[in-house]
């Protein structure tokens, strides 16, 4: 059965925002890794439309971000929308019934599923399909932007803490 984790990027005032926030070296790498051994990710609309940037090669990337790129594409990902009409490679549209899809997955799969995207978070909890939240605190404080939680969380209980690159501490939580 796949383990459905919620985990981000934040603020220590708790907002998402990838562009005010620096992702060093070994942060860097840690995403690669993380991707890399992901059974697949679930994106809301807004997350998935950021992350395609990947799906096309850049003459100015590193070796580091090819890397990226190359276990970004290749991991199966399930895009909820209901505006959308079609996905990129390797992604499978979900419009509605998020409940029996996301269910559907866990139950056949094996291993982590990646939930990207505060909102549909919240959806997933909202249905009590979360199973872990992993938040990676930077040190910024950026006062406004998109909460890392959504709404409301049933109650967590905190299972481990670590350092993560240069300076970021990862706390990761299950539902109590």
């Amino acid at each position: 059965m796949a383990k459905l984790v919620f985990g981000m990027n934040l603020s220590l005032d708790g907002y998402v925002d990838h562009e005010k926030m620096q992702t060093g070296p070994e942060l860097f790498r840690h995403w690669t890794e993380h991707v890399r051994d992901l059974t697949g990710s679930v994106y809301g609309r807004r997350m998935y439309e950021t992350m395609r940037y990947w799906d096309e090669d850049r003459p100015e990337w590193s070796a580091e971000h090819r890397a990226f790129a190359a276990a970004w594409r290749r991991q199966p990902k399930w895009v909820v929308s209901r505006s959308l009409t079609s996905v990129g490679p390797n992604a499978t549209l979900v419009g509605d019934d998020l409940e029996t899809v996301i269910r559907d997955l866990k139950a056949r799969l094996a291993g982590e599923l990646s939930v990207s995207g505060p909102h549909l978070a919240q959806s997933l909890t909202d249905l009590g399909l979360i199973d872990e939240y992993r938040l990676y605190f930077h040190p910024a404080v950026l006062g406004r932007g998109k909460p890392f939680f959504a709404g409301p969380r049933p109650p967590l209980r905190l299972v481990s803490t670590d350092r993560v690159g240069e300076d970021v501490i990862r706390l990761t939580y299950v539902p109590a």
